[in-house]
């Protein structure tokens, strides 16, 4: 983080944004509508601005019925929960299925078993005709069998192919979960969950941990100039740097706003500060460029603060520690990486750090 002012800034702009949206449209100032122009003035949800654009582009204004369509389709709590409740009972359905054929099968095999044991007492008091009734019915009933068992292992191939394609889509939904949608980055939950794990497996294995934040320099400054959707694409392309620059095992979150997170287990903290500083460049090497106009509208920079775990720390230590280091690099200049053994640390910093 860049500080409380900077948080209280950031959030106020979101906020104007949002009121000044419903004001130019007449629209009644609910919570809901308030969350709809505030989701759209963050960007966090690409599909939910796509479909705002589009609409105001077709009709000029937005409908009570296009404010609940939206609100539905990308913001109502329920959506997600409901698409996991219908995957599952898709899956318990099919399961179900496959039970009753299984208990029919099972009947059958049961119905073939009495068959050859009344046969069996027959054989030994039958005449040659007899004999060849006892064995008709014998091959009757294993055809008949047969013909079960087939069917039984039609439906079990079927049911296996529908409950891997079920297993994808819960795969899918709750991979949505936790992206980030602008970014395709890990989103702050997963985020909260992956770095609680690292901590406790550093520690067992006794390996160092690593925790990096970044901040897009001057982030509000293009968004008040170049509009939301310049936002975004510095957003996506600070994204692909950090997401370019990190191996297999460290986790690359979205933290919130304009902020980024990487976790980095087993790396020590001067390994950690070579990879902040690949970013870094990688960041700083690339030119924006309007789509729109091919107007070149300057670089990106970020600032980033490093941290390493020490025994005593939590999550929420490491993190403020990381965010001290982060907001020193910011008042030394930014576009730059400071870690908490820098001295350009101010002596509450140092404390925050120690």
């Amino acid at each position: 983080m860049s500080g409380e002012s900077d948080e209280h800034e950031r959030t106020m702009a979101f906020c104007d944004i949002a009121l000044g949206q419903i004001k130019a449209l007449r629209q009644a100032a609910t919570p809901r509508n308030y969350e709809i122009w505030y989701s759209y003035a963050t960007g966090y949800h690409p599909s939910l601005n796509q479909k705002i654009n589009e609409t105001l582009s077709e009709h000029g204004t937005l409908s009570d019925a296009d404010l609940d369509s939206i609100y539905e389709t990308f913001l109502a709590p329920n959506r997600l929960t409901e698409r996991i409740d219908t995957v599952g009972s898709k899956v318990m359905g099919e399961i179900e299925q496959v039970m009753a054929m299984i208990d029919a099968a099972a009947g059958s095999a049961s119905s073939y078993t009495e068959s050859l044991a009344g046969m069996s007492e027959k054989i030994g008091a039958s005449d040659r005709e007899g004999l060849r009734a006892i064995v008709e019915g014998l091959v009757a009933t294993a055809k008949e069998m047969e013909e079960s068992n087939q069917k039984l292992e039609e439906r079990l191939s079927a049911s296996k192919q529908e409950i891997n394609e079920l297993q994808v889509n819960l795969e899918a939904v709750r991979t949505e979960s936790l992206t980030d949608p602008l970014t395709q980055l890990a989103n702050r939950k997963f985020f909260d969950t992956t770095l609680d794990e690292a901590l406790a497996l550093a520690r067992e294995s006794n390996e160092p941990l690593a925790l990096m934040l970044t901040d897009i320099d001057h982030f509000k400054k293009f968004n008040d100039t170049f509009g939301h959707l310049t936002g975004d694409q510095v957003l996506r392309l600070v994204a692909m740097s950090v997401k370019q620059n990190v191996k297999g095992q460290d986790t690359a979150a979205r933290y919130g706003g304009e902020e980024f997170a990487v976790i980095l287990p087993n790396t020590a903290l001067r390994s950690a500060i070579t990879v902040a500083d690949h970013i870094r460049r990688a960041v700083m090497t690339k030119e924006l460029m309007k789509r729109s106009t091919g107007e070149h509208l300057g670089r990106v920079t970020i600032s980033i603060g490093v941290a390493s775990l020490q025994p005593s720390d939590t999550a929420a230590t490491l993190i403020d520690r990381a965010d001290a280091c982060l907001y020193a690099a910011k008042r030394n200049g930014r576009n730059r990486v400071i870690c908490e053994s820098d001295p350009e640390l101010t002596p509450d910093e140092a404390m925050q750090v120690a």
